[in-house]
């Protein structure tokens, strides 16, 4: 039987590698990232959350993955994500999401954007609480259509009805972020954070980005960061250099 670890491994998209040095745009110290372990943990507490993104931006026509499990306790009011962006926060900005809700762990949200114009939001249903251990989450994009898919099977799928039609089709970044988005719709769309449960982690390995699509990356400043996986990794974690973005939501 497959172990927790392994299991998601034949869900690993053709033409992919894994992410191996990633950007943090905002609050280093809330994202820890461990190479050796292919892991990403992003923590919610009073210090907000974090948001971290691939060093490189990819073209369409390849796909991105990740293993991701959800934090535990009441998650009311937070967005805890995985999404594509040509550049967070462009008013012109292409990008697919999958977004959870805080809310409601047994659903995910999917949208996408084209040159900053969304309004494609669709909200699915899940076969199960995504804080119960890791699941497995892809999308694959090409100029004629994009798929979302959860452990293996398809979500949704969305196809070019033309050549014409607008579509996210500028080299993106691959971002996750975590987030209170209480104030977003007056508190309709995610709930209303509480932190009962503070603080939150969400985790992601098995990251898994395009091997071939990719742009050049970005010159940048580097930082030392302590690597980190789940508490029983940490104490064993080495360092590793990672590069600080500019910007905040």
């Amino acid at each position: 039987m497959a172990s927790e670890r392994d299991q998601h491994e034949h869900l690993r998209p053709d033409g992919t590698e894994p992410l191996a040095r990633i950007a943090v745009d905002y609050t280093p110290d809330a994202c820890r990232h461990a190479p050796e372990s292919g892991e990403i943990h992003v923590t919610y507490d009073d210090r907000g959350g974090a948001r971290w993104r691939s060093r490189s931006r990819f073209l369409p026509g390849g796909a991105v993955a990740a293993a991701v499990r959800a934090p535990a306790g009441d998650t009311a009011g937070l967005n805890y994500n995985l999404y594509l962006s040509s550049l967070e926060g462009s008013g012109d900005m292409d990008e697919i999401d999958f977004e959870f809700l805080g809310n409601d762990k047994r659903a995910v949200q999917t949208n996408f954007f084209v040159a900053g114009s969304g309004g494609r939001e669709a909200v699915h249903e899940l076969p199960f609480d995504s804080s119960d251990g890791f699941h497995h989450y892809a999308v694959a994009w090409d100029a004629e259509a994009i798929e979302w898919r959860v452990d293996g099977e398809v979500l949704r799928r969305e196809e070019r009805r033309d050549g014409e039609e607008p579509w996210p089709e500028k080299p993106m970044f691959l971002y996750a972020s975590f987030w209170d988005a209480s104030g977003v719709d007056e508190g309709r769309w995610t709930g209303t954070y509480h932190g009962r449960d503070a603080p939150y982690v969400c985790s992601y390995r098995d990251v898994r980005v395009p091997v071939a699509l990719s742009t050049e990356e970005e010159e940048e400043e580097c930082q030392d960061d302590a690597d980190a996986g789940d508490e029983a990794d940490a104490a064993g974690a080495a360092e590793e250099e990672m590069d600080a973005g500019d910007g905040e939501d």
